[in-house]
């Protein structure tokens, strides 16, 4: 997955589990923060110049021109990336997100 779309479904995810979406994400692999701002069915990326969103469990990433399937259940989510062809899931603690990408083979973390 490439890291914009990391980070859409970060915002989503965290949204619908916290019932607020985050102002920012703060990714460890990148070492960075990045402004986000919206609601849990669709959001900006100042990082990335960029809309997403969708409704239910599909949404759309404007910037990558690519859709991506999300399904959360509280703090675990899960779900599939069709631009890379790749599945993903991931839990919410507090501020912490851990993102387990099948397609890199490898977990991200992030602060909301």
């Amino acid at each position: 997955m490439k890291e914009e779309m990391r980070r859409a479904v970060v915002f989503v995810a965290a949204a619908r589990a916290n019932n607020r979406a985050p102002g920012s994400i703060y990714s460890y692999a990148a070492g960075r923060h990045t402004s986000m701002s919206g609601s849990s069915s669709s959001g900006f990326d100042y990082g990335a110049g960029a809309h997403f969103g969708g409704s239910g469990s599909s949404f759309f990433h404007y910037g990558l021109g690519a859709h991506f399937n999300l399904a959360s259940n509280g703090a675990n989510f899960r779900g599939f990336d069709y631009g890379d062809g790749c599945h993903f899931s991931g839990t919410i603690s507090g501020s912490s997100v851990q993102l387990y990408d099948y397609g890199e083979g490898r977990y991200y973390s992030y602060t909301i």
